[in-house]
């Protein structure tokens, strides 16, 4: 990514990947398969965006699938919907994804027989109220470093009713995500339009369902829209940076520990709307950055003529 950044502005994606990289620590030490999933998935969208190691990016991201599809899956639904060439790339990941899920499922069956049932038992349990995975305030992980970070850990602090929360976010983020569809079917393809895509789309996908910090490793994508719209100057040059640093910043293992040890000694009431707001911003803030970066590169999104960077490319 910072091979890209570097084209319109070095430092500045230097600087974002250097403090996401050194924020990782958590992700290491717990072993999550995010880390193997997020690094596949960005080597693959490098290699389709620049058209070199076609065939190993289509196994990075067939892998990266495989293991973590709400990791990995709106930026698989990117290229199919980009048409052309990116389509086939997108048909031929999903391909092997299905070849490595067949054999995997052959393999395991005969050792394991209820593994499923026994996998929907598991996910029922720890999502269940005061879960592990259970996005409330009730949470086991609530206000933790490793928090859950979807929109449904919003809406509950206002209701903590999974009859309410999920519809309310799959509402929200469905209706974001429906206008990025439409969007990009009807665009031209571009280098510039593709990262502008992608920014817009990685952090709803850490809104849309369940999500953790570690996962938010995928706004490594955004670096280079960032550093294109930095370049361009003006006013959106510094929103562009604030909403991009905010992400990361907020997704960070050193400021989500501080953030923890700070709200563990809060008691906000939440009875009303303003304890309710202030139990927001100060234990919950991540969901919101995620959503107000999601909303500004979808608005970059819609407000761009990419058909004149589209013949740039083209010549």
């Amino acid at each position: 990514m910072w091979n890209l950044g570097a084209r319109h502005a070095p430092h500045l994606s230097l600087f974002l990947i250097c403090f996401l990289l050194v924020n990782s620590e958590i992700l290491f030490c717990g072993g999550n398969p995010a880390g193997i999933v997020i690094s596949l998935c960005v080597v693959a969208v490098w290699c389709f965006l620049e058209e070199r190691y076609v065939p190993a990016g289509i196994l990075c991201l067939a892998v990266s699938l495989a293991i973590k599809p709400h990791d990995a899956g709106l930026v698989w639904i990117y290229f199919l919907l980009a048409g052309g060439v990116y389509r086939k790339r997108a048909l031929q990941s999903l391909l092997v994804t299905a070849a490595f899920a067949g054999l995997t499922f052959l393999w395991v069956t005969p050792i394991a027989p209820h593994w499923i049932e026994e996998l929907r038992s598991n996910l029922s349990a720890i999502s269940a109220p005061g879960g592990l995975n259970e996005p409330g305030p009730a949470s086991f992980s609530g206000r933790k470093a490793s928090m859950v970070i979807d929109l449904q850990a919003v809406v509950s602090v206002f209701r903590d009713d999974a009859r309410i929360y999920n519809p309310v976010s799959y509402l929200i983020c469905g209706s974001l995500l429906l206008v990025w569809l439409v969007r990009t079917l009807w665009l031209r393809f571009s280098q510039a339009g593709a990262w502008i895509a992608l920014a817009a789309v990685v952090p709803l996908t850490m809104l849309v369902t369940y999500h953790r910090p570690w996962d938010a490793k995928l706004l490594l994508l955004a670096i280079p829209a960032c550093a294109l719209l930095w370049a361009e100057g003006g006013l959106i040059r510094w929103v562009a940076l604030l909403v991009t640093a905010a992400g990361i910043v907020s997704t960070a293992d050193i400021p989500l520990v501080i953030l923890s040890i700070f709200s563990s000694h809060l008691q906000v009431g939440t009875a009303g709307i303003p304890g309710q707001i202030l139990t927001l911003v100060l234990m919950q803030p991540v969901p919101l950055i995620l959503l107000a970066m999601g909303i500004f590169y979808l608005w970059v999104y819609l407000r761009r003529d990419f058909s004149r960077v589209a013949a740039s490319d083209r010549g």
